[in-house]
């Protein structure tokens, strides 16, 4: 559904004005608190201009991407042609993008998970309508648009590991790509909220890290919570969901000991 469809070769990809992005990239599959999120630099070609340049059609709502194992990944096009920073990223932290993340070629589009918007070793790009395609997880009942969830984790101290009592540095990581963190709090076994003093902001695509001095002055074992406010002033919801079908939801917890 494009007026004008081309092809690139590789060179010509490289050769097209190429802009830097600094981007937490996290996957739908993530547990809260868990590790499948991270942030890069990454160098790429901007591809709503690349889609203008073609012409998209009056109904085109998806542009699946396609990797040559298969895989395919639908991305609603309202969201790539909104003003963010969407990429098909040829480089990552300074070097050629590494064959284990999508050499030579992958799509980006900020505040979506990986699911809906990072084709890796991308060959082909469609635009279609929803109805006309259902994408590989799509296809498996998983939600269509992949928005990202806003959460936090504590990273520092452990679980389960023993602290000694006195001045404890509790400390980590907050994310709500596309819209921004604005707080983080913690408590210490569901007392109050205490607010948490926030890294430098870098971008409402980056991840925020935080730090909290907990006064542990009580043996024994101990539960610390965290929760973060986007940039819009959603609190993240207490209530816990599975990934399935877009994104887990819930406060992450630690229990620690207090020697």
């Amino acid at each position: 559904m494009v007026d004008h469809p081309v092809e690139l070769s590789f060179d010509d990809l490289i050769h097209r004005p190429l802009t830097e992005l600094d981007y937490t990239l996290s996957c739908v599959s993530n547990e809260v608190g868990g590790p499948y999120v991270s942030t890069a630099r990454w160098l790429g070609a901007s591809l709503p201009d690349l889609l203008r340049q073609v012409g998209l059609q009056s109904g085109a709502q998806q542009l699946v991407g396609r990797s040559p194992d298969g895989m395919t990944i639908g991305t609603p096009l309202d969201l790539l042609m909104d003003g963010r920073h969407a990429m098909l990223a040829v480089g990552m932290n300074g070097e050629p993008l590494p064959v284990e993340h999508g050499f030579p070629c992958r799509s980006l589009c900020p505040g979506l998970f990986g699911y809906t918007s990072a084709t890796k070793w991308v060959v082909d790009l469609e635009a279609t309508t929803f109805a006309g395609y259902d994408p590989y997880w799509v296809h498996r009942g998983w939600d269509r648009t992949g928005l990202v969830r806003t959460a936090s984790r504590i990273e520092v101290p452990a679980p389960l590991s023993r602290v000694p009592a006195g001045a404890v540095t509790v400390a980590g990581t907050a994310w709500a790509t596309h819209r921004g963190i604005a707080a983080v709090e913690v408590r210490v076994d569901g007392g109050p909220w205490q607010q948490a003093r926030l890294a430098t902001d870098a971008g409402m695509d980056l991840w925020r890290q935080w730090t909290w001095t907990w006064n542990a002055d009580s043996p024994g074992l101990h539960t610390l919570e965290a929760r973060a406010t986007d940039a819009t002033g959603a609190v993240q919801p207490e209530s816990r969901t599975p990934p399935f079908p877009s994104g887990a939801t819930g406060w992450h917890s630690v229990v620690v000991t207090v020697a």
